[in-house]
């Protein structure tokens, strides 16, 4: 079996499934990446795991022809996908005898795409869950091998939190089905492309919050965006009159806030630019306003 993965998420499948006896002798992950201001090389969590247990590790910048090639002179039973990072072309997905697997964290076919754990928290989609699904050239897109249904009793839930609850449910899914699916036990169905929804890539400027906007829209971006990108708005200080007239115009990460009983948003952590974490009332002392 060969593994294409990259983030935590992925590692916490490589986990379960190495508990079953399901472990990988080649993983493929994405190239090390520059990290924070020093723009540190770092590996993937998944090469980190891989090379602890001796396993061999490639990390192509993209799928080319030679690559392809290079893995068919080996016979596969099974490819499994956990959170790659780029889109597998049909010659390499059709080389494994049983095809290439895929754990997604949605109910496909909603939410197909790159953010489906912040796209759940985002548009209130309630229960989410995880499927294993028989990877095919679109998107998202193959037959269903198995479902889980989650129910979260926080809602909106943080997305590290959604992330670790559909990582768990989701390992202990394939490693339920791998076996069945590898003797020919289970029946795959087409998903109802009638029923899809799609999530989008998201990008850093996607973090800005109108504090004058919904407050529950408010915090479920600031819940689906923990971590990255993060949530920010704009404040002024020193002046009544607008900047750059009157004072200066600041960015202030926005880091937790919950829904007071009257229903308004509640901010209650924030960093300033170039300043530490603080309560956002002592923030608020100093002067600064929501622009």
């Amino acid at each position: 079996m060969a593994f294409f993965g990259t983030p935590e998420i992925a590692v916490v499948c490589l986990e379960k499934l190495a508990e079953v006896g399901i472990v990988p002798t080649l993983v493929i992950t994405r190239p090390d990446a520059s990290v924070g201001r020093d723009h540190t090389l770092t590996a993937s969590p998944v090469k980190e795991w891989a090379l602890a247990r001796g396993i061999d590790v490639l990390q192509p910048t993209k799928i080319t022809d030679e690559l392809i090639d290079t893995l068919g002179n080996t016979e596969w039973d099974i490819f499994l996908v956990v959170a790659y990072g780029a889109i597998l072309p049909k010659r390499l997905i059709e080389l494994p005898e049983r095809g290439t697997l895929n754990m997604h964290p949605s109910l496909l076919p909603r939410l197909r795409g790159p953010s489906p754990i912040q796209s759940a928290i985002l548009t209130n989609e309630q229960p989410t869950g995880v499927t294993v699904m028989q990877i095919d050239e679109k998107m998202d897109h193959g037959p269903i091998i198995a479902q889980a249904s989650v129910e979260v009793e926080e809602w909106p839930v943080r997305a590290k939190l959604l992330e670790g609850i559909l990582a768990n449910e989701g390992a202990s899914l394939l490693a339920e089905v791998i076996p069945q699916w590898m003797n020919g036990k289970i029946i795959p169905y087409m998903q109802d492309d009638a029923l899809a929804t799609l999530c989008p890539k998201i990008h850093k400027e996607d973090g800005e919050i109108n504090l004058a906007g919904d407050a529950d829209e408010n915090l479920r971006k600031i819940r689906a965006f923990e971590g990255w990108p993060g949530t920010y708005s704009f404040f002024e200080r020193g002046s009544k009159s607008a900047p750059p007239a009157g004072g200066r115009r600041i960015r202030v990460a926005i880091l937790d806030a919950h829904l007071g009983d009257d229903g308004t948003l509640v901010i209650d952590t924030v960093k300033p630019e170039g300043k530490t974490e603080m309560p956002y009332e002592d923030f608020l002392r100093s002067g600064a306003k929501p622009l």
